[in-house]
């Protein structure tokens, strides 16, 4: 099978089956599922781009999701160029409705987060972000997720190669399973 990009994918399944979602999971159950859709992204020094992406929000009945996220660069008709970003990573709130979520990149950064969950949205800043000597430079990002008419938006800042934080990408995906 191919994703809307045209890159080959799993088959994607019920991600609420299988073992009992953990209580301190409940808050963030909107958020389960697999999504996709298209985003725009930018940053200054570079050309603003159109990409597609998938995000998988899982989770195997621990106090945690698993986060995974692909994305592919498209052209003006929606056909994949060539890769984009990936990131795996964790969700972990906590029992104050605060949340922690580590990322990684293989780009050679890795990020801690910290956040807020309130109803429908989360929020989120970086803590820390950690790098590897050859990866560009990344000092911050800020990060905001929405369920908004049952579709996931977000929304990214990011503070690199010497900028503040700058609006960097956004995105609104569709679940398709879940």
């Amino acid at each position: 099978m191919t994703d809307p990009a045209g890159y080959p994918y799993e088959e994607t399944h019920d991600l609420r089956s299988g073992p009992n979602l953990h209580e301190s999971l409940l808050g963030l159950l909107p958020f389960v599922g697999v999504w996709r859709g298209t985003g725009k992204g930018g940053y200054p020094g570079t050309e603003d781009f159109d990409y597609a992406q998938e995000v998988r929000l899982s989770h195997d009945g621990r106090p945690f999701l698993a986060y995974e996220s692909r994305a592919w660069i498209i052209d003006a008709e929606g056909r994949p160029v060539r890769p984009a970003a990936r990131e795996v990573g964790w969700w972990r709130p906590q029992p104050d409705d605060s949340i922690e979520v580590l990322l990684a990149h293989p780009t050679g950064y890795v990020e801690v987060y910290v956040g807020e969950i309130d109803g429908l949205k989360v929020e989120l800043s970086t803590d820390a972000v950690v790098r590897t000597a050859s990866a560009k430079e990344v000092s911050a990002n800020h990060r905001l997720y929405g369920i908004v008419e049952g579709d996931l938006l977000y929304a990214v800042d990011m503070a690199a190669m010497g900028r503040d934080l700058t609006p960097h990408l956004s995105a609104r995906l569709k679940r398709i399973a879940g």
